[in-house]
């Protein structure tokens, strides 16, 4: 295999489609010289059968909003390779949903889903639908109208969706409640529902405390056993960076970050655990934006920005792909930045992910660092097959085993001849080799 050749070829048959382009190209520079020591898996073709989806369901959605004017959106569900299980990942609404975003999403969940050690394919799908300013009755409609469409394709043994960017506990409620009476069963096609109708504790919290149980497992490869004296800078303020930042506080780390679509907050105080409830009510509550923190705190909000200017020793990017750039990241580094882990999927350029290897800081690429959350999706599927609930502490004690076991995995597979582990490459060897065995496997289908 020669990566900028099957680049070349991918880029002519799928033009304009940078964020799949990104996302390739990203996991074949790390596996090309492990891959090539299998001549089986390109005498099968692996490389292609691996980065080209297994089906993509494009469909126009048409709903009633509250002053009884027809709209339309446009959604997708993309169910990229179900070779070592059921197809599985997130739903996303978001005006940027497009085709190449679900399909790096479907591509990089495949592996995620992989090092989790749990039987999961990769998928993603969702729509340039918006909640934000949509009443609830609003977005149960758009709900009801997506699985109208979508229902015949997902199951609990063939694509099990959850919640991504826009999509949370309501519109999961809402597109299970629909599934169910279209399919006549209640099964765990949905992972994220409420506890009352079959979710896993810890669920929400899930993708930001998994992402410090990775950054610990990191940081104890330095010696360091706790976060007393760190500094972190966090980008988001959805459930990821919230949880994110509830646990990095219960750790004895010190936040000063939060951000949204329109600027960031820099507390120098910290984020306490009073402030941080009030960012709880703010956005989950009142869907409000996080200047209004700046208002009832006084602390420096900056219109349009991103945090990463901020001075910190840690920082946990968990808003969306491609947040962080070659120069965020050279500021990084250069203001005492020693560990970045992240949050969000692929929230760091090529660029910045070159600068952080380069200076041999530590790096959580978003497939290992951020698997928490389908992980413990993966135990909401396991719960609901046996009908039965664990305890919070039995979840969170079996996401802390996955999370140390994703860690190792990236160890075994990224450790250099001077001992650095570069987790990119390890990240994406171990998921790569799982998918690509079972393939073989299976043979040509």
């Amino acid at each position: 295999m020669k990566v900028e050749q099957v680049l070349d070829d991918l880029k002519r048959r799928f033009p304009n489609e940078p964020e799949y382009h990104q996302a390739v190209h990203e996991v074949l520079e790390s596996i090309e010289e492990i891959y090539n020591e299998y001549p089986e898996f390109e005498a099968h073709n692996i490389v292609e059968r691996i980065c080209v989806p297994d089906r993509i369901f494009t469909f126009r959605i048409n709903w009633v909003d509250d002053r009884g004017k027809v709209k339309t959106n446009m959604a997708y569900r993309v169910q990229h390779n179900n070779a070592i299980g059921p197809y599985k990942g997130g739903m996303r609404f978001h005006a940027s949903v497009c085709p190449s975003i679900l399909k790096f999403l479907a591509f990089e969940q495949t592996f995620k889903n992989s090092l989790t050690t749990l039987p999961m394919g990769g998928a993603k799908g969702g729509s340039d639908f918006n909640p934000k300013g949509k009443s609830s009755a609003e977005v149960m409609r758009f709900c009801q109208a997506f699985m109208l469409e979508l229902w015949r394709q997902i199951g609990p043994e063939t694509d099990v969706p959850a919640g991504d960017i826009g999509v949370g506990g309501r519109e999961v409620a809402y597109m299970y409640g629909m599934y169910k009476k279209l399919a006549r069963e209640n099964t765990g096609t949905f992972t994220g529902k409420g506890i009352d109708f079959g979710g896993s504790l810890i669920r929400p919290e899930a993708t930001g405390y998994g992402n410090l149980y990775f950054l610990m497992n990191m940081l104890k490869t330095r010696g360091i056993t706790d976060l007393k004296g760190q500094v972190v800078a966090i980008s988001g303020s959805g459930n990821v960076a919230t949880y994110t930042a509830e646990k990095v506080l219960e750790l004895g780390g010190k936040v000063i970050t939060l951000s949204d679509s329109n600027g960031y907050i820099y507390d120098p105080e910290g984020i306490d655990s009073e402030k941080l409830a009030y960012v709880f009510e703010l956005k989950n509550v009142y869907r409000g934006r996080i200047s209004e923190y700046a208002d009832k705190y006084g602390c420096k909000y900056v219109e349009g920005g991103r945090p990463w200017n901020e001075k910190c020793t840690i920082a946990l990017p968990s808003a969306t792909q491609n947040e962080l750039n070659g120069d965020d990241a050279e500021i990084l580094v250069k203001n005492g930045c020693i560990a970045v882990s992240e949050g969000a999927n692929m929230p760091s350029t090529p660029e910045a992910v070159e600068v952080f290897l380069k200076n041999k800081i530590l790096y959580g690429p978003g497939k290992a660092a951020n698997a928490g959350g389908v992980s413990v999706s993966g135990l909401e599927m396991t719960q609901n097959s046996m009908r039965l609930s664990w305890t919070r502490e039995e979840v969170d004690e079996k996401l802390k085993r996955i999370m140390s076991d994703i860690h190792e995995a990236c160890v075994k597979y990224g450790t250099e001849p001077d001992g650095f582990v570069n987790y990119v490459k390890g990240a994406n060897i171990a998921g790569f080799m799982k998918v690509a065995k079972a393939m073989m496997a299976q043979g040509v289908v």
